[in-house]
């Protein structure tokens, strides 16, 4: 499963740097603004919030930007969306199965613009279940390996509050648990003084298909079409990519 999630992570810490910026930015809002709706404004009896709001300074999003977002979910503020959460699946290139994730206010919209990206770049869309079983819930924390973070050290942290297993994505650490463990998992790392890059429940594949570097081109091809739509929120993937091949792209 390390392919996909070390993808995922490179790829998010490129995407604050490039042009992609305003697009995560919205995408950021939009987690921002669902969890407040879901949980309420304040931050220390919301822990999705908590999370949501740190990915979002971690990605340079304005202190303003955060604030109208928290306050339009929770209804303090006018102008918040009533975004569904909408899960499609489908296959990509090489029989890569295909979690997407939409958070939409318009279903029809969603629907159309996601059969359209993944039909064109050489994808096709599944039945509702099929490709859904090969993935389960979890809890990620990504932890950056600097200032002397080292798996041992983590491990040490996070093994008695839940955490499944740990693993290294080459610059950072990934730690799995189930969601439930999530909050104690990042809390208990605050607590040894760890920073971490980002919390997040996510899907993760229990069997990966291997791709060499004309499949995973394709693969990642299909994904940024699915990405560059408003209503995709996340996109998982059950394919894993070697450090060589990843370095060859």
């Amino acid at each position: 499963m390390s392919g996909h999630s070390k993808w995922a992570t490179t790829k998010h810490k490129k995407a604050v740097i490039d042009s992609r910026r305003a697009k995560n930015f919205a995408k950021l809002i939009k987690g921002i603004e669902v969890a407040a709706r879901n949980g309420g404004a304040d931050i220390s009896g919301n822990p999705t919030l908590f999370d949501a709001i740190v990915k979002a300074k971690k990605s340079s999003m304005p202190a303003d930007n955060i604030d109208r977002a928290v306050k339009r979910g929770a209804g303090l503020e006018s102008g918040g969306a009533d975004w569904q959460t909408i899960m499609y699946e489908g296959y990509g290139p090489n029989g890569v199965a295909l979690l997407i994730e939409c958070l939409s206010d318009n279903r029809n919209r969603a629907a159309s613009e996601v059969r359209v990206a993944v039909t064109r770049n050489g994808g096709s869309m599944a039945d509702p279940g099929s490709v859904s079983y090969m993935f389960n819930r979890k809890g990620v924390v990504i932890v950056s390996k600097v200032d002397g973070v080292t798996e041992d050290k983590v491990l040490e942290q996070v093994l008695e509050v839940g955490a499944e297993e740990v693993n290294d994505l080459g610059d950072s650490l990934e730690i799995v648990s189930e969601p439930s463990d999530l909050v104690a998992v990042r809390t208990a790392l605050q607590s040894a003084g760890i920073e971490y890059e980002s919390a997040d429940t996510s899907f993760l594949p229990s069997v990966s298909v291997p791709l060499d570097a004309d499949g995973a081109a394709k693969v990642f091809a299909l994904i940024d079409a699915i990405e560059e739509l408003d209503d995709v929120q996340n996109v998982f993937g059950n394919f894993d990519v070697s450090d060589e091949v990843m370095a060859s792209l």
